[in-house]
């Protein structure tokens, strides 16, 4: 060994040394690094925040006492397509000029990346390996240069917002008073989130029935009566997400009395109105029909996979929520994320930075990579993160005014549905491995097993115990 060579590996040694003494201290110059340079990266580019205008516009017109679906903003002549209590939150935008606005908006959304990454690490639960601090600010130092999370801090978008408003409520402890308020209010500023307070409630009612015909039950728990069963914590969120969103309803129909009778009678049934359907940006099964048949209105052909899709998907994701960890590892997160992937897959308008549920999907591809250390599931997470990297989706070419995506051959259409196709293979492994985990046979957890904060709490409180644990069902 030469001298040279020597010498780089003592530095290399003390470097690795240095970083495993302060991992979090790295991981922070790391994430400001990251940041600094996606800031200058979107300057660079001019980036516009078109949609970040058009919120203030919203709120410009609610201060107005306009008709708030007759506004129409920026050189793009843009409208609005959200429910009329999103205008009431957009309001205090309207005292800021357009460079406070635009930072401002870049500032915000860089924050709410850590608090996505930090519910993400907290929804999936990987193996503690480094500190918690250090893996969220490195997940998020990463995360921001994936095409959702770019493309929504260069809209001004707030899709950073609503999922972390629902992973806020999803990671939730059972029986939290708050929980299902995030999911109400998203659902009140965006109505897609609306899916999850569905997957909650049948969760809920599936496990109340389960109660009730479980062999030889003839009370509730504890004792109580048998309707017990079903003031169970999935239909509590699920109640209170329903009365939240109902309370955002009923706010703005006091605020905004036409323009929330003009919503729900006809703004919300406008389905082409945020853009054309077959546009490049709109990432879903719509979408990708749209550019594959060359129509804007795929009809039937779509209902018809959105309503097989949606329910496949839809009773995965309950199943999942069902299973314990010990048949299914990571079920919660299996869960979210299979509710979520549903639900970008059917709704008319999935454009590409709504997907920036791709930061806790890769998250949990790679943690089961880890766990599994198979080549199939490594080179699995790699081409899902890569393909989220690639920009892909606007690789073909794409113009609203000649509406050029009818007329994609093959290879284009392909380029343009990364996203549905990545969507199709994550629900059909997520069944397959809540089919397979439903029909194995149930074994109690024993006190020192269990991969999550909550199991391992209760490790260290009963590990000296040795009666044989309750069998139980810690989804219930």
């Amino acid at each position: 060994m030469t001298a040279t060579q020597t010498i780089t590996d003592s530095r290399i040694h003390r470097a690795r040394a240095a970083l495993l003494r302060r991992p979090v201290l790295w991981a922070a110059v790391l994430c400001l690094l990251s940041f600094t340079g996606f800031w200058i990266a979107q300057r660079a580019a001019q980036v516009s925040m078109v949609d970040l205008l058009v919120y203030r516009a919203e709120g410009w017109t609610v201060r107005d006492a306009t008709d708030l679906y007759d506004m129409r903003a920026t050189q793009h002549n843009l409208p609005n397509t959200y429910p009329p209590f999103a205008a009431l939150l957009f309001t205090p935008l309207t005292v800021m000029g357009t460079g406070v606005l635009r930072t401002f908006g870049t500032a915000l959304n860089l924050v709410l990346m850590v608090a996505v990454a930090h519910l993400s690490l907290r929804l999936v639960d990987p193996p503690a390996r480094v500190p918690r601090p250090a893996a969220v600010l490195a997940l998020a130092a990463a995360g921001v240069w994936c095409e959702p999370v770019w493309t929504t801090l260069r809209y001004g978008q707030i899709n950073l917002l609503v999922t972390a408003l629902v992973l806020g409520d999803l990671t939730r402890r059972a029986g939290h008073r708050w929980a299902g308020v995030g999911t109400g209010i998203a659902t009140g500023i965006k109505l897609t989130p609306g899916l999850f307070v569905v997957f909650l409630g049948l969760a809920g009612l599936l496990l109340g029935l389960r109660r009730l015909w479980a062999p030889g039950r003839r009370t509730g728990p504890a004792g109580g009566p048998l309707w017990r069963g079903f003031g169970n914590d999935h239909l509590r969120r699920a109640a209170v997400a329903t009365a939240t969103f109902a309370l955002t309803v009923g706010f703005s129909a006091l605020a905004l009395p036409h323009d929330s009778r003009r919503f729900w009678t006809e703004v919300v049934f406008a389905t082409d109105r945020p853009g054309d359907v077959e546009g490049a940006g709109n990432q879903n099964l719509k979408g990708a029909l749209a550019r594959l048949l060359h129509t804007p209105d795929p009809g039937m052909w779509w209902l018809t996979a959105a309503v097989l899709v949606g329910c496949a998907g839809l009773a995965t994701a309950v199943a999942a929520q069902l299973t314990d960890d010990r048949r299914l590892p990571n079920a919660r997160a299996w869960a979210a994320l299979t509710c979520a992937v549903t639900a970008l897959m059917v709704s008319p308008v999935s454009w590409s930075h709504h997907w920036v549920w791709a930061v806790p999907m890769v998250l949990l591809l790679a943690v089961e990579a880890v766990r599994r250390r198979t080549a199939g599931w490594t080179a699995w997470t790699v081409v899902t993160g890569l393909l989220f990297c690639s920009f892909m989706v606007w690789y073909a070419p794409h113009s609203r005014p000649t509406r050029v995506e009818l007329h994609q051959n093959p290879a284009q259409m392909l380029l343009t549905a990364v996203y549905p196709l990545l969507g199709l293979a994550f629900l059909g492994v997520a069944a397959y491995l809540t089919v397979r985990a439903v029909r194995r046979p149930w074994r109690p957890r024993r006190p020192w097993e269990g991969n999550g904060p909550v199991q391992r709490q209760m490790a260290t409180a009963g590990a000296g115990a040795r009666r044989r644990p309750e069998r139980t069902d810690p989804r219930g």
